[in-house]
């Protein structure tokens, strides 16, 4: 079966997970079959999906017809044999039980056609033995959404070890085809990736509390504001629920040893139906209205090198036994679980034999299996690393935030890599971005800067959180950030070569800055642009507050700052900030086509054009000055010689910057 010859899907659980599933595929064109085993039950979900739809719509995510068009492409049912009778792929996401799961299956099989792919939505539990209740274990592998489906971008493509490579190629292009990004996990193994990762860390949080070793506020601030982590662990426990954690601990502590036992903490929580936010309290207590209150100055170094040591460990041994590669692990982790930065790559970066000591040491202090590190462990230690030692002069930059791309003609494409964080910006890609502005610089074949953010969703939606809350902390340390941001974002603004801002999605706060830093402006359809900083109680602080009236005047920048608003590329376009506004799917072919036509330019007058247009913003007579001497410098220039040459025969002038 290939790709186009899905038409229907049937959805097999009408829960959290299901009905967002459905949704999913239904809004990527699907009909879909939604069942589940009571008629309320179905409904309930249908109804979940109906309000989602029309929250898309009213947020203008979506438009009222095709929330109508994707509602209608649904239909709910409890028959068995109904669901599935015409489906071609078969998606189950009943309750994570293996005996529910198999029973769902023994009476799948029965009416699925020969031609259905059976995917499991689990967490955890074992692909092998679910797909050995079937006919068609080689048609059977393991499709894991992340809740919520219709915002978590990842999804877990997982082989059993009878699953066929079509089937895992088939169901890897339908993850792509419902807009989501998956990731092959080569083998079953419990937990996976995200879970594999993330309960252990979860669970060694839960120990170190409940031994007395450190508090939960400790723990929770060096998750969130010194590992940069998007929720501390406890905040993540409460939020996914004390007996969903234990029952995935339960089930990698039966299949993967006593290095997975669960903390008596959370067996006494849970006994006592402290399950978390769901039910009003669990590590945090949410009945007395404060909820989760984290500081952001208790975090502890020996913490942090604990986590990061269990999670590295788990890194190992997934490498080792070929779950996964550290690229995807690393890409499972930002993207599943919203870390900054992959945990195969954060080791290394910390160093593993720094790890590896903190392991051990906690071994030694506790005897306990899961402080006991893996034989995988050591031998990547031995081998200098997850991505190996480092190449000492290869002379290629390696950045974590963005990528730099070379598409030809004279053009260094710079894009903003953090999809799974709607490509907000943080100090570390300020840094970055400043480093990767020098290395264009210096590129004598690189005559023009296009800038873009990866994916469709965003340009870039701001600041990234983390770094405004652990700035905000210290108002030195958020001056820190705000001259950073203005230092870097000088120098794009200044730089020699012509700067194109290719804008696709969201272009908010501090990626409204950094486009405003570019030359030209090209913005999709579907374009979002604003500076809501003042809703926050705060100011655009990377150069907004300067730079914007320059491009719309003084009173269109007031409009747009003071009142916090989105506005559409098209009235963007008429305020004069965007350029052109072009469809959807032409973006970036229209984006690089102006930055090849730039590149293309004299490079020493577009220079000093762009050094004589600053010089005249709040100084006419100091640009006219500099325009001045910027003429009678070309004059002797042989650009000038090319391009007069060019103009009297009819060609097209090849400037050599000289």
């Amino acid at each position: 079966m290939e790709l186009e010859d899905i038409n229907t899907i049937a959805v097999l659980g009408a829960g959290n997970m299901g009905h967002g599933i459905a949704e999913v595929a239904a809004l990527a064109g699907y009909d879909v079959n939604l069942r589940d085993i009571k008629e309320e039950f179905v409904q309930n979900g249908y109804d979940q999906i109906e309000w989602s739809l029309g929250k898309l719509a009213e947020n203008d995510q979506i438009t009222d017809e095709v929330a109508d068009d994707t509602l209608e492409r649904i239909t709910p049912l409890v028959d068995v044999e109904e669901s599935v009778a015409d489906a071609d792929v078969v998606i189950e996401a009943v309750p994570e039980k293996m005996d529910i799961k198999k029973d769902v299956y023994g009476e799948v099989e029965q009416y699925a056609p020969d031609r259905a792919i059976f995917a499991t939505n689990t967490s955890s539990l074992s692909i092998t033995e679910l797909s050995e209740v079937t006919d068609r274990p080689e048609q059977f592998c393991g499709m894991h959404f992340f809740n919520p489906p219709i915002r978590m971008p990842l999804v877990e493509v997982i082989s059993g070890a009878h699953t066929a490579d079509e089937t895992l190629d088939l169901i890897e292009a339908l993850a792509e085809d419902v807009d989501k990004s998956p990731v092959r996990v080569h083998k079953d193994s419990p937990g996976f990736i995200v879970n594999r990762v993330l309960v252990p860390l979860m669970n060694e949080a839960a120990w170190m509390v409940y031994e007395d070793e450190a508090t939960v506020a400790e723990v929770d601030s060096t998750a969130k504001f010194d590992m940069g982590l998007p929720m501390g662990l406890f905040e993540l426990t409460d939020q996914v629920g004390l007996d969903v954690g234990l029952h995935v601990q339960e089930y990698m502590h039966e299949t993967l040893g006593e290095a997975y036992a669960p903390c008596p903490m959370t067996e006494e929580k849970v006994e006592a139906e402290e399950l978390g936010k769901k039910t009003g309290k669990g590590v945090y207590d949410y009945e007395d209205g404060e909820g989760v209150q984290i500081p952001t100055d208790e975090g502890k170094e020996w913490i942090a090198d604990r986590l990061l040591a269990v999670m590295a460990d788990e890194v190992a041994q997934l490498i080792d036994d070929d779950v996964a590669g550290p690229d995807a692990i690393d890409e499972a982790m930002k993207l599943g679980a919203g870390f900054p930065n992959g945990p195969a790559k954060m080791s290394d970066q910390r160093g593993l034999v720094d790890l590896l000591e903190a392991l051990e040491d906690a071994s030694d202090e506790s005897g306990a299996a899961r402080h006991e590190p893996s034989d995988a462990l050591r031998e990547f230690v031995d081998e200098g690393g997850f991505y190996g030692p480092d190449e000492e002069g290869d002379g290629e930059l390696e950045f974590e935030t963005i990528r730099l791309e070379y598409p030809g003609n004279m053009v260094g494409h710079v894009v903003i890599d953090r999809p799974h964080r709607m490509n907000t910006i943080s100090s570390e890609l300020l840094s970055e971005l400043s480093e990767a502005i020098d290395v264009l610089e210096d590129d004598d074949e690189v005559r023009a800067i296009l800038i873009t953010g990866e994916g469709e969703k965003a340009f870039s939606a701001g600041a990234d959180v983390q770094s405004m809350a652990a700035g905000g902390a210290d108002p030195l340390g958020a001056i820190e950030l705000s001259k950073q941001g203005q230092d870097t974002f000088g120098k794009l603004e200044s730089c020699n070569m012509p700067v194109v801002a290719g804008i696709d999605g969201y272009c908010l706060g501090g990626g409204m800055e950094l486009a405003t830093c570019a030359d030209i402006r090209i913005a999709s359809e579907r374009s979002e642009l604003g500076q809501p900083e003042l809703n926050l109680g705060l100011i655009p602080g990377w150069g907004g507050t300067q730079r914007l009236k320059h491009i719309v005047g003084e009173g269109r920048a007031k409009e747009i700052i003071l009142t916090a608003d989105r506005y559409e590329a098209e009235t963007m376009e008429d305020y004069g900030f965007v350029n052109e506004v072009v469809g959807n799917d032409e973006l970036l072919e229209e984006a690089l086509e102006l930055a090849e036509k730039l590149a293309g330019g004299p490079p020493i007058a577009q220079r000093f054009t762009k050094r004589s247009m600053l010089a005249g913003r709040d100084d006419t007579d100091a640009g006219l000055e500099l325009e001045a001497a910027a003429f009678g410098h070309l004059m002797a220039t042989d650009d000038l010689m090319t391009g007069i040459t060019a103009f009297m025969s009819g060609d097209d002038a090849e400037f050599e910057g000289k």
